[in-house]
């Protein structure tokens, strides 16, 4: 069941195709939901995308809503979610140097703490949900920059804690 009906779901999808896809603070940190693609050879590929857009089941928009980092992998791999890409803390340097960039924050997976570095904190999940599904028991965080691209993190408990 859809929370408030078939209709209202039907609209926040429709918002959420019109999102922007990504987002860059002051030419240093790019934000996504999901991950890195093997198809993204410029940030000016993300702005090629014209919205709105449902997505895709594979290519660039799809990757950078649903790819995950893998503490264990190397380079590039199918992804066990059954769409998209892992990718290793070696892909995540090698185009954090390509494209002159500090840091990569993402979204889009459920970490304890509410967020979790990868890569030598190359890269950054942030998971903003706590007690998600009321089934995990994870806390929830909010990540703050300012103005000197300084990290700090709002942490939000579940209330059962």
């Amino acid at each position: 069941r859809h929370c408030g009906g078939l209709r209202a779901w039907s609209r926040f999808v429709e918002v959420f195709n019109c999102l922007p896809l990504a987002a860059l603070v002051d030419d240093r940190v790019l934000c996504v939901h999901g991950g890195l693609s093997p198809d993204l050879e410029s940030l000016d590929d993300i702005l090629a995308i014209h919205r709105p857009l449902t997505t895709p089941d594979s290519g660039l928009m799809c990757d950078l809503l649903w790819a995950d980092p893998d503490k264990y992998g190397r380079g590039w791999d199918m992804s066990e979610r059954g769409v998209s890409f892992t990718f290793g803390a070696d892909i995540v340097k090698s185009f954090l140097r390509k494209h002159n960039l500090d840091l990569i924050c993402r979204a889009h997976q459920i970490v304890e703490d509410g967020y979790e570095f990868f890569a030598e904190r190359a890269l950054c999940t942030v998971f903003s949900a706590p007690n998600y599904c009321n089934a995990y028991d994870n806390d929830g965080a909010v990540l703050n920059i300012d103005a000197e691209l300084s990290c700090n993190f709002q942490i939000i408990k579940p209330l059962s804690k």
